[in-house]
């Protein structure tokens, strides 16, 4: 499983490389690129899972999935290499003579109709590994959560969200580059004058390093407003209890002891909205 997580740490950045100006690329196959990124780096946070557990202890679905993962891993890297290949050997001609330039005509000829191709290979190695995403999460639902355990041990459950509000941001490959794109989508046309709040759905299965994403997006940016909240709701949610959260994160001193509070989800909306009235956040 080290070598499916090796093909993966290859990719990332080639494919950040190939987001440069210099590859023009048009905007359908940029945008599918940068999905892809995303998509990517978050699989390469479950294959590094994966990893850590021995072979035999592995579920077959897992490892299914994984092979599948390595391939179009090598696949996309493949169609990159060739891609950024061409556009190098298009930056290095030779003298301008009328014998070159007949030569670099019939060249370039041939070389837009392999580029194409490498484009179209580019285009069908996204859609496969969107749908590997895809086939991953109905996995995750099928086989409740693919655990990775040792049968002969004694486990507790802890929810998966707790646990990512304590993973470093910077142990997933490639996340500077998802946060900066998150981030500029947020903050992107933003007129303090006509302020807008904006949602932003972070989709994945379980253990994608959604959460560490969101939070790395929030403590990057949270200086540039007048206050913010970072809540984890799990699946038994507690609205009491969120928005008594929320209100602690907001203002620690004068919520000091809201979580001792009897006021009910209406008084407790009422006061996160006044609270909230005249100020900027995340």
């Amino acid at each position: 499983m080290e070598v499916t997580a090796g093909a993966m740490r290859a990719l990332l950045p080639k494919l950040a490389e190939l987001l440069k100006d210099e590859y023009n690329l048009e905007k359908h196959v940029r945008e599918g690129v940068k999905s892809l990124e995303i998509e990517l780096t978050m699989m390469h946070a479950a294959l590094r899972k994966v990893a850590e557990v021995p072979l035999d202890q592995l579920d077959d679905q897992v490892k299914i999935w994984a092979s599948k993962v390595r391939e179009i891993s090598y696949d996309m890297e493949d169609a990159v290499d060739a891609f950024m290949v061409r556009v190098e050997d298009d930056s290095h001609s030779g003298p301008s003579t009328f014998k070159n330039r007949v030569k670099r005509s019939i060249k370039k000829i041939s070389k837009l109709f392999r580029k194409a191709k490498e484009l179209h290979q580019i285009a069908d190695a996204i859609k496969e590994a969107q749908a590997l995403a895809q086939q991953m999460a109905g996995l995750r639902e099928r086989y409740s959560g693919l655990e990775l355990q040792n049968s002969g041990m004694v486990t507790t459950t802890i929810d998966p969200r707790l646990t990512a509000l304590y993973i470093d941001a910077t142990d997933l490959v490639g996340i500077d580059h998802a946060r900066e794109e998150l981030i500029k989508t947020l903050t992107e046309g933003e007129d303090s004058s006509k302020q807008q709040l904006k949602i932003i759905s972070i989709v994945g299965f379980g253990g994608l390093g959604k959460t560490t994403l969101a939070r790395a997006v929030h403590e990057k940016i949270e200086a540039q407003f007048d206050c913010s909240a970072f809540v984890s709701v799990s699946r038994n949610l507690d609205v009491r209890m969120i928005f008594k959260k929320m209100l602690h994160q907001l203002d620690k001193v004068k919520y000091a002891n809201i979580n001792e509070s009897s006021r009910d989800e209406t008084q407790l909306i009422d006061e996160l909205r006044e609270f909230l009235q005249d100020k900027r956040y995340p």
